[in-house]
């Protein structure tokens, strides 16, 4: 399956010794039905957006600080509810509360916060117990006659090796070398790091190669009052850092149904896989893990296919294009992993329903940074384009050194 929402869930453990998988597959094995053609289906669930009400809607820009943030149910009960408030590459946790009758979330604070990013997690039970996940962002208003960049990886945070430092604009940038001259990417130990722009809204950095462990980056935003368009101009005076952990680069060959996981060279594990369905094949090529969600819903209709499939309850979700490819835990076609390839794009590993920690996709999904690389080889689609999530390592590097407006 393709799926466009996610949501960062930052998880790590350390692995003192090369595991197999023949004891972590007990209990994973069983066949399985459902809405990728595995000989069933699952009952058809209501969509989240009927039982999980986010306000303001999914997708909305320019909202004003005193938009109202709530979160409701027409029935059913709330599990959980997780907002954080993202500025200058600096996720914040928003307070909030439930309702004693578990049908609604407001935040402590009312106003909301300007040129922001707000993403909203929530998961709960329907008036019949049926589990739903939703996930929704909004961005806040940005002053007229100015810009900021939203960056990624967040400040502070400890990322894979594979990780490229993106900004998104909230404006199209016309004099993009201005710009370009106005971000200093930089590294520790010292590495060649060289800008590549995507149209007018996007700026990634990247060195030649991966990232060595241990890196330190250091991100300098001098975009405050630098003309980036006509009589706009930038707000943002920042400096951000991130850390880069232990190399973990994971290879999933469609055609063996194998994803060999290496962690700084050495291989801990071989993982039975299921990627797309021959109508559906998995993208090739080097993507690199965006998000990490416990839990989501995939909905084909969001990814420009029909109504193929609607799962309120994805465990182990981990995003690895824009366009909607996943790493994620499949409870309901269990048979397929290390078999079949039955997916609609996705990579899809053996799970439990609600997701369990000593499964396949659980255990990956524990010992993985926002930031690993995956590459998936012998698929039979065409390697996903660069500008597609964090695809950019899938673009040679004298290309990648072109795209820079600064000649």
């Amino acid at each position: 399956m393709r799926h466009a929402q996610g949501r960062a869930r930052r998880a790590g453990a350390a692995l003192a010794a090369v595991l197999t998988w023949t004891g972590l597959l007990a209990g994973c094995s069983g066949s399985g039905s459902g809405p990728l053609g595995m000989g069933g289906a699952l009952v058809e669930p209501p969509a989240p957006e009927e039982v999980i009400r986010v306000t303001p809607d999914d997708g909305s820009r320019d909202v004003r600080p005193d938009g109202r943030l709530r979160v409701r149910l027409p029935g059913g009960r709330l599990e959980k509810v997780t907002v954080v408030r993202s500025q200058d590459a600096q996720d914040t946790p928003v307070a909030g509360r439930v309702s004693e009758d578990g049908l609604s979330w407001r935040p402590d604070e009312d106003r909301l916060a300007l040129a922001a990013k707000y993403t909203v997690d929530v998961v709960a039970l329907d008036s019949h117990g049926r589990r739903a996940a939703r996930h929704t962002t909004f961005t806040t208003y940005v002053p007229d006659q100015r810009f900021i960049g939203y960056v990624t990886p967040e400040n502070r945070s400890t990322v894979g090796t594979g990780m490229i430092v993106s900004l998104s604009f909230s404006r199209e940038v016309e004099n993009r070398a201005a710009v370009e001259r106005a971000v200093r990417v930089s590294a520790r130990p010292p590495v060649e790091i060289r800008p590549h722009w995507f149209g007018k809204g996007r700026l990634d950095f990247r060195p030649e190669h991966y990232w060595k462990p241990g890196t330190e980056v250091t991100v300098d935003l001098d975009l405050r009052d630098v003309e980036g368009a006509r009589g706009v101009y930038g707000l943002q005076d920042k400096t951000f850092s991130f850390t880069v952990g232990r190399g973990q680069v994971s290879l999933v060959d469609a055609a063996k149904h194998t994803m060999e996981v290496r962690r700084d060279g050495q291989l801990l594990a071989t993982v039975p896989i299921t990627a797309g369905a021959p109508k559906h094949p998995t993208y090739n090529g080097k993507m690199v893990v965006m998000d990490m969600l416990e839990v989501t819903r995939m909905n084909s209709r969001t990814v420009g296919f029909g109504g193929e499939y609607d799962i309120p309850d994805v465990p182990h979700a981990m995003k690895l294009t824009d366009s909607g490819t996943f790493l994620h835990g499949n409870y309901w076609a269990t048979d397929a992993p290390g078999r079949s390839n039955v997916s609609h794009g996705c990579v899809g590993l053996a799970d439990v329903k609600g997701g369990g920690s000593d499964t396949p996709a659980g255990w990956f999904f524990d010992r993985s940074l926002v930031g690993d690389v995956v590459e998936v080889v012998n698929s039979k689609d065409r390697t996903v384009a660069p500008d597609n999530g964090l695809g950019g390592w899938n673009m040679p590097w004298k290309q990648w050194k072109a795209g820079s407006a600064v000649k």
